[in-house]
């Protein structure tokens, strides 16, 4: 049997990676790429404590994470389509459509 900090371990280092990518890359798509992989780590962490403390509430949670985590995708994706269509760039610091 994994011992439950391994999980954790793993779940902090996608965090990490994610909130670095947020942080660091200037691209749209892989900033939405980066912030679900910083859900996918929450979700990691959440079903892990709900192991830990032998909940089965824990599995509800996570799965109505991992359907804000799709609304999101679906949302972003959409808003960058139309974005790309206007101005054909996605990148963060060219864009000053919503500035006016």
């Amino acid at each position: 049997m994994i011992p439950p900090t391994y999980f954790l371990y793993l779940a902090a280092l996608l965090f990490a990676v994610g909130a670095f990518g947020v942080i660091l890359r200037r691209n749209a798509i892989i900033m939405l790429m980066s912030i679900e992989l910083m859900l996918n780590a929450a979700n990691l962490t959440i079903l892990t404590f709900g192991r830990i403390h032998a909940d089965p509430h824990a599995h509800a949670f996570a799965f109505m994470v991992i359907a804000v985590a799709a609304a999101e995708a679906a949302v972003g994706l959409a808003i960058l389509v139309g974005i790309f269509r206007n101005r054909r760039n996605v990148n963060i610091d060219e864009l000053t459509l919503m500035k006016y």
